[in-house]
């Protein structure tokens, strides 16, 4: 069996929807993992904010315009009425859903629930339109298989017994439809895998059934060597290691959640990333195999990063400075991307600022703290790329004209990152363009 999913765009709209089965209806037996509709979390979240702001008339005009453009979506994409009936019928149930929140006291709990409609609707459109064109498609409920444990990650146990248990129920059918996204709390809460979680559920749903592989099918066809939206004469990379893919879609590359990777690599499924507006394309195949040692596969660049620096003359030959450090970091639950020391400073960088004042402040016991903002980590990858020789020279050769902030180098086998101010990432990502591919 295999495991396909299909994000936002794929099912963006009804002509999108019907170009679905030409992709999932064969004799192979697979799952199907749908996102929402692109644009419809961000209208979740809309409406979740206008009542966490207590603006409950902004917040039924803003569900009455998203219940209108699924209305429109239902006309264009049922052809029996009985069909398009039975789809209202279902929409108005996650509509109402919508409805019965009110300002008050409105919860994060209740923002997951409003949060999940967007999965709920578009796997019950799509598994309707499958069963009006006379495709035999069961819908599988990802609330009831795809659930958390205590510590807020996956619980791979659970998933495989009861999806085996749930499969098992329809013997003759090939095909099931479920939801990306979306699970349930060990306390049975509804609750999401965070924001393009959808690639994790379909990885996690691979592994749970040692799916032959995974498909993430997308806009564009496979990992590239680059930026395509800033630099020009891209390529797309047949093939990829789960080390590289990790390290690009960590440091950047939109194409892939990060997490994703981790449980088809302890698996050791294939994950292949395809396009649905080119469904011939080859794609990424992502696996254990690598290529040669050293070979420089691609260039991915994260932004929104926020450098600090704690220099301290009482760092020198001090034990235990660095571990106070990170402590504090450590209680504010905020990750840390790169590092370098020295003998009297320590530089990091991290990506989510909203305790960086707190974080500050309580830097300030152990020296002089320096922050950066705007900055963007450059990632170069390849398979065991700190063992070629001529690698760095090629890199820093080409950034000659760049000002680096931070260099890691020999923290990872497959990446070399740097640190520059986001003003020259173009200028960074097409002259790395030029000298290495």
């Amino acid at each position: 069996m295999k495991v396909y999913k299909f994000g936002g765009t794929s099912v963006g709209s009804a002509e999108r929807i019907k170009t679905l089965p030409k992709l999932i209806a064969d004799d192979q037996p697979k799952i199907v993992v749908l996102s929402a509709m692109s644009g419809t979390t961000n209208f979740l979240v809309e409406i979740a904010t206008l009542l966490y702001q207590n603006k409950s008339e902004e917040a039924a005009t803003a569900i009455k315009n998203l219940e209108d453009k699924y209305a429109k979506v239902v006309r264009e994409l049922f052809s029996k009425p009985e069909f398009a009936k039975e789809a209202l019928r279902k929409l108005k149930e996650n509509f109402d859903t919508l409805k019965s929140f009110q300002p008050t006291n409105f919860t994060a709990k209740e923002e997951r629930v409003i949060l999940a409609q967007g999965e709920l609707m578009s796997t019950m459109l799509e598994n309707l339109y499958l069963n009006e064109t006379g495709v035999q498609s069961i819908l599988l409920p990802a609330l009831s298989f795809m659930r958390k444990d205590l510590n807020d990650e996956p619980d791979l146990y659970f998933i495989r017994e009861v999806l085996k248990r749930e499969i098992e129920r329809h013997p003759t059918c090939k095909l099931f439809i479920t939801q990306g996204y979306i699970c349930r709390s060990y306390q049975g809460d509804i609750d999401n895998l965070k924001r393009g979680g959808s690639d994790y559920s379909a990885s996690l749903i691979g592994a749970a059934i040692n799916a032959e592989e995974v498909q993430i099918w997308t806009d564009i066809d496979g990992f590239h060597n680059n930026d395509p939206r800033i630099v020009e004469k891209t390529h797309s990379i047949s093939k990829l290691s789960f080390d590289e893919a990790s390290e690009l879609a960590y440091f950047g590359a939109k194409i892939l959640h990060p997490t994703c990777v981790i449980p088809v690599q302890e698996a050791n499924i294939p994950l292949y990333i395809k396009n649905t507006m080119d469904p011939k394309a080859y794609g990424t195949r992502i696996s254990s195999e690598a290529d040669g040692v050293g070979i420089i596969k691609a260039v991915a660049a994260k932004d929104n990063i926020t450098a600090v620096k704690i220099k301290s003359g009482r760092m020198l030959l001090a034990y235990g400075f660095i571990r106070k450090i990170f402590e504090v970091f450590e209680d504010y639950r905020t990750s840390i991307d790169m590092i370098t020391t020295s003998e009297v400073a320590v530089s990091l960088t991290i990506d989510d600022t909203g305790n960086l004042q707190k974080i500050i402040t309580e830097l300030t016991n152990f020296g002089t703290v320096e922050v950066d903002k705007d900055m963007t980590i450059i990632s170069v990858v390849g398979n065991r790329i700190s063992e070629n020789k001529g690698a760095a020279a090629n890199i820093f050769g080409a950034l000659s004209e760049i000002p680096i902030r931070m260099i890691s180098f020999g923290g990872s086998r497959h990446n070399i990152s740097l640190l520059i101010h986001s003003d020259y990432k173009k200028a960074t990502l097409e002259a790395l363009n030029r000298k290495l591919f």
